[in-house]
């Protein structure tokens, strides 16, 4: 199918009567009744219902939090945490508001937005809202690295004000990606079964860069995230379960590393399919499957609904209601695996070497959250 030179604006040369470039490969209107299941309007409504109630629920959550919150790591960790849970918010609101509205009216596309101006509305939309997550995933990996090897440098750097502007940047750096197309870089069209808009994944030259930008950008995201919190867990479990968990606890720590892993083996087990599905399919030159680019978009609509329950049911507060009996001190639970910490001291301690347990002392005396005094186990 020939496409006809378009302006930069995605639309196609005014005045000529062609296709508009968002409408040339799939054109509407779409036969209504013909969705699969994972398409169907059903499973889009529940889908948007439960992620904007997950992300409310956890917003409402951290604002309690933060209130509370008088540690200034703790504070800036929640305020990625709260740019993270916006964004999800935001992204099931824009785009599902569309999806579910087609399902409800089956508005024809080429009536409604004769100049693409709606479709390209919608593509940037799912590019900015789908790198953002990723991009706070890795802030956040780098904010905890500084936080708990660079003990120093984090606790004079990272203010609230600086982790609000850490937010804003990002946030504008995936604005600028998702405005690419509109400045002739790739280009968004409608997409079967003619619900949303989404960038074209094919192997024409502007297509191709765009759409390896966005992969690239993800998968680097993800593993930045992935090879900082793996050096920060070592580093936190040696701290932990050395000597200098003797003179140093900071529960709050764990709690955040926690949080942050299962926030990082969520968007790699959700994006990391459909990033790959793209970079494949255009560098390949292969047809595009639309069965399975319908598929790993709805595993990566998972990612925004899953987010908000890390941060709602792992904190310290819910596990110990759900585990009355379990002590949640990290002594006691040291205790109770003596030969693992022993191994573990072992295998951290050559590869970390010495000097950690005297900085992350001094920030405890900077940190207005009281550290108590562990007791030895009996």
């Amino acid at each position: 199918m020939s496409v006809e030179p378009y302006a930069k604006n995605g639309t196609s040369p005014a005045g000529n009567g062609s296709t508009p470039v968002c409408f040339s490969i799939n054109r509407p209107p779409f036969p209504i009744g013909n969705s699969s299941s994972i398409t169907s309007p059903l499973f889009s409504s529940v889908f948007t219902a439960l992620g904007l109630s997950s992300n409310l629920f956890a917003l409402v959550v951290l604002t309690k939090t933060f209130r509370r919150t008088q540690s200034r790591s703790r504070s800036s960790f929640l305020l990625f945490l709260s740019g993270l849970v916006i964004t999800d918010f935001m992204g099931l609101l824009v785009t599902g508001t569309i999806v579910v509205s087609y399902h409800i009216t089956h508005f024809n596309w080429r009536n409604l937005d004769p100049d693409c101006h709606f479709c390209n509305f919608m593509g940037m939309s799912m590019v900015f809202y789908g790198l953002c997550p990723l991009l706070l995933g890795a802030a956040m990996a780098m904010e905890r690295f500084v936080g708990i090897n660079k003990p120093f440098a984090r606790s004079t750097n990272m203010s609230k004000s600086r982790a609000c502007s850490m937010v804003l940047l990002l946030w504008v750096i995936a604005g600028c990606i998702s405005l690419l197309p509109l400045f002739g870089l790739g280009s968004y069209h409608i997409q079967i079964p003619g619900s949303w808009c989404f960038m074209n994944i094919s192997s024409a030259s502007l297509d191709r860069a765009f759409c390896l930008i966005f992969s690239l950008v993800g998968l680097m995201s993800l593993v930045m995230s992935f090879v900082l919190n793996m050096v920060s867990v070592v580093t936190l479990l040696r701290v932990s379960c050395g000597q200098d968990g003797m003179q140093r606890r900071r529960d709050y720590e764990v709690e955040m590393m926690v949080q942050l892993i299962l926030i990082m083996v969520i968007a790699s087990v959700t994006w990391y399919p459909l990033l790959v599905f793209i970079a494949n399919t255009v560098l390949s030159g292969s047809k595009l499957s639309v069965k399975y680019l319908l598929l790993w978009i709805r595993f990566a609509t998972w990612n925004q609904i899953l987010d908000p329950w890390v941060y709602i049911l792992f904190r310290r507060s819910v596990l110990k209601r759900v585990y009355p009996r379990m002590d949640w001190s990290r002594g006691s639970i040291s205790s109770l695996y003596p030969s693992f910490t022993a191994s573990l001291r072992r295998f951290t301690r050559p590869s970390l070497g010495g000097g950690l347990g005297q900085p992350h002392m001094q920030e405890d005396k900077q940190d207005s959250t009281p550290a108590p005094v562990m007791s030895p186990p009996s």
